[in-house]
């Protein structure tokens, strides 16, 4: 199942070029301040997922019963499906770059919760100085119920399913800081909707694809993963305690990164998970870099591997 929200945050499930409105199952959580109205629809989304067990069954019913009639996709809002997710988890170098490996050491970060903008916003980058600002197309997980110290072999239990999410990155020195390039407001799309995981035959088997005005980008196979997701959920919960609601980034493979600069339209698409993933870019500073992969970055990381 796709679910998605929309317009003023109303849970839907979204169908091919359809959304059916099932807030009457679901119904909107209301913000108690005006500011608070992502974290509102945020906990709608979480509703959805820690209850999912008793709701997937009203929920199908509700989405096939056509009454409310559906929407068509190009008549609504789509909002992220997770507006403020209580955690972001980044898995950092966690692709073998088309090498034959061995992996790098497992290594993660976090992202600000209040960097996830709406599908098709516009992010704007920030007047600090830092010398390019990158897209990491990746494979996202949400997280299905509380998880700590979860063993591997146990790790589909805690997922309910994936979406897509690109790690907007502003390079610069930060104070060896990373969290700092990653958490801009808008550097962290998520969306446009989470598949359950019982639609996703094998994650370690996705092509996830990066388009900038049209320009391919990244193009990559999941399968070229470091560390696949059974050693990343056991990894990142014997840490953290992990929460419904809450996502880890997979990763992205370098080789097809480039920059994000003023007035470009950028796509990510995982065709199993969903529609593309749209989002514009602003730059009140008129920064702009070569419009092409970013061979240096993309040899800088694959040099971290053997020959």
């Amino acid at each position: 199942m796709k679910l998605v929200l929309f317009d003023d945050y109303k849970p839907g499930v979204l169908k091919g070029d359809s959304i059916t409105d099932v807030s009457g199952v679901v119904p909107p959580s209301r913000p108690k301040r005006p500011e608070y109205e992502r974290r509102a629809a945020q906990e709608t989304m979480e509703e959805i997922i820690y209850n999912w067990d008793s709701l997937k069954g009203r929920i199908e019913e509700a989405s096939q019963a056509g009454a409310p009639a559906p929407h068509a996709l190009s008549s609504v809002r789509l909002r992220s499906p997770l507006p403020r997710p209580g955690k972001v988890i980044a898995m950092g170098v966690n692709y073998l770059e088309f090498t034959q490996g061995p992996a790098q050491p497992i290594m993660v970060f976090l992202k600000s919760p209040e960097a996830v903008p709406d599908p098709g916003d516009t992010i704007t980058l920030p007047p600090h100085e830092f010398t390019i600002c990158h897209h990491e197309a990746e494979l996202t997980l949400v997280i299905g119920k509380k998880a700590r110290n979860v063993p591997q072999a146990q790790w589909q239990d805690y997922v309910f399913g994936y979406t897509c999410g690109v790690d907007v990155s502003a390079r610069g020195q930060w104070g060896g800081n990373v969290f700092i390039g990653k958490s801009f407001d808008g550097f962290n799309p998520l969306g446009p909707c989470i598949t359950t995981k019982d639609e996703i035959a094998d994650p370690h088997n996705l092509q996830v694809r990066f388009f900038v005005d049209g320009q391919p980008r990244h193009d990559y196979n999941t399968s070229d993963m470091a560390h696949k997701i059974p050693e990343c959920v056991e990894y990142c919960s014997s840490i953290m305690t992990l929460l419904p609601g809450d996502v880890i980034m997979l990763g992205t493979n370098h080789q097809g990164i480039g920059p994000l600069q003023d007035g470009e339209t950028a796509e990510m698409e995982v065709k199993e998970v969903g529609p593309r993933l749209t989002f514009k870019v602003s730059d009140p500073q008129k920064r702009s870099w070569p419009k092409a992969v970013d061979k240096q970055m993309a040899d800088l990381v694959r040099s971290r591997f053997p020959a």
